[in-house]
């Protein structure tokens, strides 16, 4: 993108700021006590900033072309940006200060001095702590004169967007979820071109003559082909506990890593992938859930675990199996009584708890798949250990 010049500003460096200080003091001393000398000391140091003052009105016409990559990241990874700077101006640009700001934090870098037509590229890297949806303001260009005293900076480009996904751990899935089988269930609206047996149907011009079934053929006097369907996948449904009442410190940041997770995990496992909070919040592919996921926080007025009946009504459905997934802090009876009641309308229930080392173990609900951990890493060994044993 193309530098746009919005804002310039002019102010005192640190030794400007002396310089401007000491020119006040000589001169108002020198003058006061009648001693030429200071005064003579003074007018100079006013000088010199005269001078830089000058020297900045000449300001380099640049261009700037700017990068970030990746733009979407996992905690603890690295995005890193790059920076073009071409001189198009006629005179040569004095050394540059690079000044980047992500999430509160700031990355200077220097560009040298550029004759006329030449052109610099510099690579930083990119403080991306903690997940969230950062926004880069534009980079900011600034040159000072000779001597230090004076300092001109102005904003070039325009905002970026940096997505910081939660940090994510491998999981198994369960199998207990229903694993994709090329003769599972089937409906008639589902795709065709699959491997699954779903009905016999009158031939139609166009049909593949190898699924002619001959048998039905013969016995009903009509050219019969085999209706072959893509078998209906097993959702995993993923339900990420929003409300404050369950978490301590920070165990919810856990809680998002876990539910991320699962998310990458069905994924990979091409399962049609349904994220919800109990917010209200949802999404259906592993990419916009992630974007969710660094994003949400909790919410003290969130109904937590008692809205999951509604949040699981629409659904759970006569035709397609779901896996149930809830990621949560600690629980109580009422929760536990919950999941069990929910438990026949699934292909399985699976329970993540966040819980403080020295708390005391929650209940296992009946029929339920419960882990609890300190942790989102403790979770995850914990969760492949039993799911893979």
């Amino acid at each position: 993108m193309s530098a746009v010049s919005r804002l310039r500003r002019t102010g005192l460096t640190s030794t400007g700021a002396w310089m401007a200080l000491a020119a006040v003091c000589l001169t108002g001393a020198g003058t006061w006590a009648d001693y030429p000398e200071l005064v003579t000391l003074g007018l100079a140091a006013t000088g010199a900033l005269l001078v830089a003052a000058l020297w900045l009105l000449a300001t380099p016409k640049l261009t700037t072309v700017r990068e970030v990559r990746p733009r979407r990241v996992f905690e603890g990874s690295a995005a890193q940006g790059t920076l073009t700077v071409t001189n198009v101006g006629r005179r040569g640009s004095p050394p540059l200060v690079i000044t980047e700001t992500l999430g509160g934090d700031r990355t200077t870098v220097t560009v040298p001095a550029l004759a006329a037509g030449h052109d610099c590229t510099v690579s930083y890297p990119l403080p991306v702590g903690r997940r969230g949806r950062y926004t880069i303001p534009p980079v900011r260009l600034g040159h000072s004169d000779p001597m230090r005293l004076l300092q001109r900076g102005r904003a070039a480009g325009s905002e970026l967007v940096v997505h910081v996904y939660p940090r994510v751990h491998l999981l198994a899935m369960n199998t207990f979820g229903g694993a994709q089988d090329a003769e599972g269930h089937t409906t008639s609206n589902a795709p065709l071109g699959g491997a699954a047996f779903h009905s016999l149907r009158e031939y139609v011009p166009g049909d593949d003559w190898r699924r002619i079934h001959w048998g039905a053929t013969a016995r009903t006097g009509t050219v019969m082909a085999r209706h072959v369907v893509v078998p209906d996948e097993p959702r995993q449904l993923i339900v990420l506990d929003t409300s404050s009442a369950p978490y301590t410190g920070t165990l919810f940041e856990d809680a998002v890593r876990v539910a991320a997770s699962f998310c990458v995990a069905a994924e990979g496992s091409s399962l049609p992938l349904h994220l919800r909070t109990t917010g209200g919040a949802e999404r259906e592919s592993s990419g916009t859930a992630l974007e969710l996921l660094s994003t949400v926080q909790r919410d003290s007025a969130d109904r937590g675990l008692a809205a999951l009946p509604d949040l699981v009504r629409d659904v759970v459905t006569d035709t397609q199996g779901v896996a149930l997934v809830v990621v949560t802090g600690r629980t109580d009876a009422a929760a536990s009584q919950l999941l069990m009641s929910l438990r026949p309308r699934f292909l399985s229930v699976s329970l993540a708890q966040l819980v403080s080392p020295d708390a005391a173990l929650p209940a296992r609900p009946h029929g339920v798949l419960a882990i609890a951990a300190a942790n989102s890493e403790q979770f995850a060994t914990s969760w492949n250990r039993l799911v893979l044993r």
